[in-house]
C-alpha cells in the first residue's frame, strides 16, 4: 500500500505517490522522463520542465477527464496538488456558510484571478464540485490558451475567460453589474522585479535537481505577469483588498494564496483598514512548502445566511 501525503487535503486525489504505469497510459510521452531514483522509486526530473508538463498532462486525464491541454512555451506548468488543493478548501469554505454542506453545481460560481495559460483551478473546481469558473488575466496568450483548453474538451461546462485591460485593476473591468460570486481565487506574483524573479526561479530548479543543473532552464517559471509585478504579492493582494471594498455585495467570499509568511500583518492590517468582517488564515502544505490562503468576507452572519438562501442550491 502506498504511502499516504497526509499534509494534502483529505479530498486531495493525489495523496499517494504517483502511479507511473497508470499516467504513462494516460500520456505515453511521459515514459522517456520516468526513471528509478537511489531510492528505488520511479520518478522523474522536476527540474526538466517537458517531464513537468507531461506529467500534467496525464495528472490531468487521469483524475479529471481533461483529454485536451497544452500550455505555451514558456508559460507557467503548475503543481496539480497543490492547486487542488486550493479548491478543496475553498469547497470547505464555502461549506462553512451552507451548514457544513458542500454546494456544488453550475450555479456555484467562482472567479479566478490571473487563470494563466493552465487554466488549471477552473479545470479541477468544474470536474470535483461542477462549479462555473469566470478566468481573468491581463495576458491575451493566456486567455486564449485558456478558451482553447475549455473548448477542446466537450465535459467541460461553463467556464469563462475574460481579458483584463488595465494593469491597474483586478475586480474593475471583469465583475459586471449585477453579477455574483460565491468566491475568488487567486495565486497572485510572487516576485517585486523580474531580476527577484529570474533569481528565484534558478534557486528553484537547483533545488529539484539537487545543485546539479549548473545552467537551469527557466521556461517552466512563467512569463512576467505570473511570476511578478511592482511590490510583488504583497503589493498586489494590498491592490485586491481596496478593490474588492466596492465589490463586498457581489462577492460572498474573496481570496488569496500568501507565500511569504511575513507580509500577512500588513494584509491584517489593510482588511481591518477595509473593515472586513470575517477573515480566515487556511495553512496548506505540499511536502517542505507551506503556504496558505487568506479569505475576507464583508457579509455579516444574517446575509450570508441570505446569500445561502439564495444561491446554494
Amino acid at each position: 500500500m502506498k504511502e499516504e501525503k497526509e499534509s494534502l487535503h483529505p479530498r486531495n486525489k493525489h495523496r499517494t505517490s504517483y502511479d507511473f504505469k497508470s499516467l504513462i497510459s494516460c500520456c505515453p510521452e511521459l515514459e522517456k522522463f520516468v526513471f528509478v531514483n537511489k531510492y528505488n522509486n520511479e520518478t522523474i526530473d522536476f527540474a526538466n520542465p517537458k517531464a513537468v508538463k507531461f506529467l500534467n498532462k496525464a495528472l490531468l486525464k487521469k483524475f479529471y477527464a481533461i483529454s485536451n491541454w497544452d500550455i505555451p512555451a514558456s508559460y507557467l506548468c503548475p503543481p496539480i496538488p497543490g492547486r487542488a488543493d486550493y479548491i478543496h478548501y475553498i469547497a470547505d469554505l464555502l461549506a462553512s456558510c451552507n451548514e457544513k454542506e458542500i454546494p456544488t453545481g453550475k450555479f456555484i460560481r467562482i472567479l479566478d484571478i490571473g487563470v494563466g495559460a493552465n487554466c488549471v483551478y477552473p479545470l479541477i473546481g468544474n470536474y470535483e464540485y461542477g462549479w462555473s469558473f469566470v478566468g481573468s488575466d491581463i495576458d491575451s496568450i493566456a486567455i486564449n490558451s485558456g478558451k482553447k483548453i475549455a473548448e477542446s474538451n466537450p465535459n467541460l461546462k461553463n467556464i469563462e475567460l475574460r481579458k483584463q485591460n488595465s494593469a491597474e485593476h483586478i475586480f474593475n473591468g471583469i465583475i459586471k453589474p449585477g453579477e455574483f460570486f460565491d468566491a475568488t481565487v487567486c495565486n497572485p506574483p510572487f516576485h517585486s522585479s523580474q531580476a527577484e524573479a529570474q533569481a528565484g526561479a534558478v534557486r528553484k530548479v537547483k533545488n529539484l535537481s539537487g545543485g546539479k543543473t549548473k545552467n537551469p532552464v527557466l521556461n517552466f517559471g512563467g512569463q512576467n505577469a505570473e511570476l511578478w509585478c511592482d511590490g510583488g504579492e504583497k503589493e498586489f493582494i494590498s491592490k485586491m483588498i481596496k478593490e474588492s471594498v466596492a465589490f463586498s455585495a457581489n462577492c460572498l467570499w474573496f481570496t488569496s494564496l500568501v507565500s511569504k509568511s511575513e507580509n500577512l500583518p500588513s494584509i491584517y492590517n489593510q482588511l481591518g483598514n477595509a473593515k472586513a468582517v470575517e477573515v480566515k488564515t487556511i495553512e496548506m502544505k505540499q511536502g517542505n512548502k507551506i503556504s496558505r490562503i487568506i479569505a475576507w468576507t464583508f457579509q455579516n452572519t444574517t446575509e450570508r445566511g441570505d446569500w445561502k438562501t439564495k444561491r446554494f442550491k
